[in-house]
């Protein structure tokens, strides 16, 4: 029986490069995408046009009653689209695929979070939770059933691993970390945190580095992370694999990690490539300078996260393979140059 696959976000960075992969691996597949409006769908039809196994659906993340039908009706949902802080969707895809499967043949749900629910806690109040390493298989525990709720995407987290308890739906959760390198996706194939301390670099003649700069985050290029959700897809289609706790599960919590970095060095490398490449020209010096968080918005270069991806490679076999942040710098000061 031929698979049938919802995944929203498909015009964004991580839903684009996701699909991009699936449909160029498996064009044989069903395939329905949820686009906001009719605008971004002719963006996504121009590269993808619609067939007999490539439908597009017009609809918000709020409009509750289409994801809902699309998930009853999907053997698969890959949700990409804002999916680690939009509440509407996941309850409506809690519903859909409860509804529309049976404890004999679950419907599988995968789903994008984020490392930012445990940036900053090496520095938490609370000291049972103060560390500054996780680990996704040792750590499990605390992760899908103690981080509290003021940590980011914890609420939507519960949400989605709540869903397990239906016999009908069975959840995988992956929290990238930062993600680089260009998307192949139709509309967005831009990331957003090296991208935005690059931009402001460029606007600014300066990279800004925070006190005491030492925050520290893992990173994954974006082509890495679209080989781990196509991987996910496939655990869900394997008899093996889909009925493993570990892969499909309320315990089936996946970091991934291909290096780390540390913000203020990411900072000197940006500014040093913009001067290289003639982008810093006004003279005026150094092009690195201390600011504090407040003064920048309070950004996420600010904070640390490390979170060990052990479970993708010990039960997907996964392996990032893509450039490295640091062979990445070049081409993403370009990019923010012509973006500008």
């Amino acid at each position: 029986m031929t698979p049938k696959i919802f995944l929203t976000g498909v015009t964004g960075y991580v839903g684009g490069e996701a699909f991009s992969q699936l449909y160029s691996n498996h064009p044989e597949y069903e395939y329905r995408l949820l686009v906001r409006n009719e605008e971004k769908a002719k963006l996504v039809s121009a590269k993808y046009p619609s067939t007999e196994r490539l439908q597009l659906v017009v609809g918000s993340l709020e409009d509750e009653d289409i994801i809902e039908k699309e998930a009853a009706a999907a053997d698969i949902v890959v949700h990409t689209a804002d999916s680690a802080d939009n509440e509407p969707s996941a309850r409506a895809l809690t519903r859909g695929l409860a509804s529309g499967h049976t404890a004999e043949k679950p419907g599988y749900w995968i789903h994008v979070s984020g490392t930012m629910l445990i940036a900053g806690l090496d520095k938490a109040e609370e000291d049972w939770l103060r560390r500054d390493t996780f680990h996704d298989i040792d750590d499990v525990a605390l992760l899908t059933d103690q981080l509290p709720d003021h940590c980011p995407h914890r609420p939507i987290d519960k949400l989605v691993l709540a869903a397990n308890d239906k016999p009908s739906v069975r959840t995988l959760v992956v929290c990238p970390p930062t993600i680089y390198g260009r998307g192949r996706g139709p509309v967005n194939q831009r990331s957003m945190q090296v991208y935005n301390l690059t931009r402001f670099t460029l606007q600014n003649g300066f990279a800004p580095v925070i006190p005491p700069g030492t925050a520290r985050w893992d990173n994954v290029h974006v082509a890495d992370l679209g080989a781990f959700l196509g991987l996910a897809v496939g655990a869900a289609l394997d008899p093996g694999k889909r009925s493993d706790p570990a892969v499909f599960g309320r315990h089936a919590y996946f970091f991934l990690e291909h290096a780390a970095h540390v913000w203020s060095d990411v900072a000197r490398a940006v500014a040093a490539e913009a001067e290289r490449q003639g982008r810093l020209g006004d003279g005026t010096r150094p092009h690195v300078r201390e600011r504090s968080a407040e003064e920048l918005g309070n950004p996420s270069w600010a904070l640390h996260e490390h979170g060990v991806a052990a479970r993708a490679r010990k039960f997907l076999g996964w392996k990032p393979v893509g450039p490295s942040l640091e062979e990445t710098i070049p081409e993403i000061v370009e990019s923010e140059a012509a973006r500008l």
